[in-house]
């Protein structure tokens, strides 16, 4: 397919990098949107394929990015980023192929929600071309600071933790274990309110969380571990996924 093209829905396209400048391209906007101090880029670049998503009416500026790696099963995922910050030993007896998503990032002055959805349809077209059974990944909360983020993190306890056959253990120095901590009722709004658009997604798809966040000082950023079984997908989110893939 012309420039590895995922899919083109209305004004934007999302592709997969292949030159070096669409990677360096990814990096800077990844560094605009975490505000970094340096250029963000880690060692995991290397390993991954990267889907960029451009906006065709403005001479393909890049809006959104993130990077995908493939792996055969849970044996292989000790190699990925996110099992530097949890041990994640219960997913190494899964058996089908996963895909680990990360830097998922919109540019900061684009608000348009079809962005988003565009980049699911992106991953659901390399989910289907790659046979992957489940998607993982950290799911990031902006800053360091819990207190504005309780009732996202009590409705999580409740309704959105992990089974406990896949359930991450702690690993990270510096963890909020919200699940052992937290004993309030969620206001569901102002949960929803707090909850970052890219986990609210995950969770709208049967996503589950592991029982603790992670506070990322490098990133400034409060991150939960989010695991997606492909299969478990009720099937009227699946059949929206289709959609914007058709």
């Amino acid at each position: 397919m012309a420039r590895a093209v995922l899919l083109n829905k209305g004004r934007y396209r999302a592709r997969l990098a292949e030159t070096t400048a669409d990677l360096d391209a990814a990096c800077r906007l990844r560094t605009r949107a975490f505000d970094t101090a340096q250029l963000d880029q880690d060692r995991f670049d290397d390993l991954c394929a990267h889907v960029l998503i451009e906006d065709r009416r403005a001479e393909d500026q890049l809006v959104c990015c993130f990077r995908l790696l493939t792996m055969q099963n849970g044996a292989e995922i000790g190699a990925g980023y996110s099992a530097q910050f949890y041990d994640l030993s219960a997913l190494h007896s899964f058996e089908g192929r996963m895909v680990e998503m990360g830097r998922f990032c919109v540019h900061p002055g684009k608000t348009d929600p079809d962005i988003l959805r565009v980049a699911w349809g992106a991953m659901t077209a390399y989910v289907d071309q790659n046979g992957i059974e489940m998607l993982f990944g950290c799911s990031s909360f902006a800053g360091t600071e819990t207190a504005q983020y309780l009732d996202a993190f009590a409705m999580l306890k409740h309704r959105h933790l992990a089974p406990k056959r896949w359930l991450p253990r702690i690993k990270a120095p510096d963890v909020f274990r919200f699940a052992t901590r937290l004993r309030r009722k969620p206001d569901a709004k102002k949960a929803m309110q707090r909850m970052p658009p890219l986990l609210r997604t995950y969770l709208m798809m049967g996503g589950w969380v592991s029982d603790h966040a992670v506070v990322d000082r490098h990133l400034n950023t409060l991150h939960v571990f989010t695991g997606l079984e492909i299969g478990a997908i009720p099937a009227t989110r699946k059949r929206l996924l289709r959609t914007v893939v058709g």
